[in-house]
């Protein structure tokens, strides 16, 4: 899996809906946000939690920030993309890997997003793999609405790619989405707070525009989208996206056991 080199701040424009506004009271936990660049920031979903009243905390265990012993202190944890993979034997990526079952022992919310996708995926003991073809997911694909007691969707139809590498459903998961080719599993949900997407519901147009711009020998792939066609299909779906991800962060959180 790999991700490009720049990433938008929370701040970036474009905020979209915003969803329901914090209550008067005590104020809302912190979401816990895991990311893997210097540079990375969660874009959109940083974003909608924001607007919905929850503080980010961020941290980095690629460059020793510690990661909490419970989550009793957060409302619940995003792991991001990165450059690197899953199966890679650094210490962070087993030690973010394992960190996975603090969350699920706790069922606080959790979402994995490509790279942490696949955490969760191998966590739960399945196979994070290369396609033998060398095909990739780049730009905007199609996925589809798998059958699933977990009530996360429904699931935009047309989303955004940037990997080249998938996971197996791993024992006691549910598919929620899915797609044809190598890469048949998009999303899935594990004990009824943890999800993993394939996809980046994060991506901003700034987000397509540098992604794009700044890797085009990952668009010469097999499976990858051209520039123009990324920007425009951004332009087509992006908004859809953005208004399923706030709906979907608001049933997320309130998935807390």
């Amino acid at each position: 899996m790999f991700d490009p080199p720049t990433a938008e701040a929370v701040s970036e424009s474009n905020p979209g809906s915003a969803g329901p506004r914090p209550a008067s009271g005590a104020p809302l936990k912190p979401v816990l946000i895991i990311l893997h660049q210097h540079h990375s920031t969660p874009g959109a979903v940083g974003q909608l939690l924001v607007a919905r009243g929850h503080g980010l905390d961020v941290r980095r265990p690629r460059f020793d920030d510690p990661l909490p012993e419970t989550l009793a202190d957060h409302a619940g944890a995003v792991i991001f993309g990165g450059p690197m993979s899953a199966n890679d034997p650094d210490d962070f990526i087993k030690r973010e890997t394992d960190w996975i079952g603090v969350a699920l022992k706790e069922r606080k919310p959790f979402l994995g997003i490509c790279l942490g996708a696949q955490m969760m995926a191998r966590h739960l003991g399945a196979r994070v793999f290369l396609d033998t073809e060398a095909i990739v997911e780049i730009g905007y694909h199609d996925i589809e609405q798998a059958n699933s007691g977990c009530c996360f969707g429904p699931w935009p139809r047309r989303v955004y790619q940037w990997h080249k590498e998938g996971f197996d459903l791993p024992a006691g998961a549910s598919r929620l989405a899915a797609r044809e080719g190598p890469f048949e599993n998009q999303a899935m949900c594990y004990g009824g707070a943890a999800v993993g997407v394939q996809f980046h519901p994060e991506i901003t147009y700034a987000m397509v525009n540098r992604w794009s711009g700044h890797n085009p020998h990952r668009l010469t792939q097999r499976g990858a989208q051209d520039r123009p066609a990324q920007l425009a299909d951004h332009i087509a779906y992006g908004p859809l996206v953005r208004r399923w991800l706030d709906a979907f962060l608001g049933r997320w959180l309130a998935a807390a056991v």
